[in-house]
């Protein structure tokens, strides 16, 4: 259950990746916790036009395949008012058997996760510290950062990429009061699950089962509670933590990160 305390009144976010399951659920956790967001999606649809229905939430479109984009996305959200924090959700992926993998889709995708997001941090470290405000990065990294997956070399790399930067960033940038952190993600109940569904030759229902019956806890996750984590990460009272990756996998993976 996701609180309704606000605690981020007055603050300003931008969330990435917020018309995917997971960003739809960040963006009401923020919202609900007093802040203005700021809902990135790489198209005006359907899903950004239900963001911004809720109130505080503003949609803004950009491609964030290049640092250009990247840049340019933060320092919309951040006009006229600054940026408390950014929450880096997107991402892009693709598999395919070391054998086969193109070198060149191989980059599209590390550049889109890791460059993608080391631009939109260095923007937003830049505006937060105009504000003078400080500011919290939260950035969605995945339980394959730590584990790797099989055909997954690219996405692996970028998220494992990511979980450095965020600690290396959470050294460097604390005493500002910019505090980096990041969760890394087990399965979680997303439309991506029909996708492997799909790929696997099993009903979804299957596939939940398949899933979980690795989990400790019996289950795989829901984005609402990535979202109470990242609401957690951004509260005001939370001083001490920085260069730290949440692990929310049920218990499947308890690797040091």
């Amino acid at each position: 259950m996701m609180s309704s305390h606000p605690t981020l009144s007055g603050s300003r976010a931008l969330v990435t990746g917020a018309t995917g399951g997971l960003g739809q659920a960040q963006v009401a956790a923020l919202s609900s916790a007093g802040a203005t967001v700021y809902a990135h999606g790489r198209t005006r649809d359907e899903r950004m036009a239900r963001l911004e229905d809720s109130d505080r939430v503003y949609g803004l479109v950009a491609d964030l395949s290049s640092p250009a984009g990247c840049r340019s996305l933060v320092q919309a959200a951040a006009k006229d008012g600054g940026l408390d924090y950014l929450v880096a959700n997107h991402a892009t992926m693709s598999m395919s058997p070391l054998a086969t993998a193109n070198e060149a889709e191989w980059w599209r995708v590390v550049e889109t996760n890791l460059l993608g997001t080391f631009a939109l941090i260095q923007e937003a470290t830049a505006a937060m510290r105009a504000s003078g405000r400080g500011g919290r990065i939260v950035v969605i990294v995945s339980e394959w950062g730590v584990t790797g997956w099989p055909e997954a070399s690219a996405y692996a790399a970028s998220k494992a990429g990511l979980i450095s930067l965020v600690k290396s960033l959470g050294h460097e940038l604390a005493a500002e009061g910019i505090l980096v952190n990041a969760i890394a993600p087990g399965v979680i109940d997303t439309p991506q699950l029909s996708v492997d569904a799909e790929a696997a030759g099993l009903t979804l229902e299957e596939m939940h089962r398949e899933y979980s019956a690795g989990i400790p806890v019996g289950r795989i996750g829901y984005p609402e509670e990535i979202a109470e984590a990242v609401r957690f990460l951004c509260d005001p009272a939370l001083t001490a933590m920085a260069g730290q990756t949440i692990q929310i996998n049920g218990g499947a993976t308890r690797g040091r990160v």
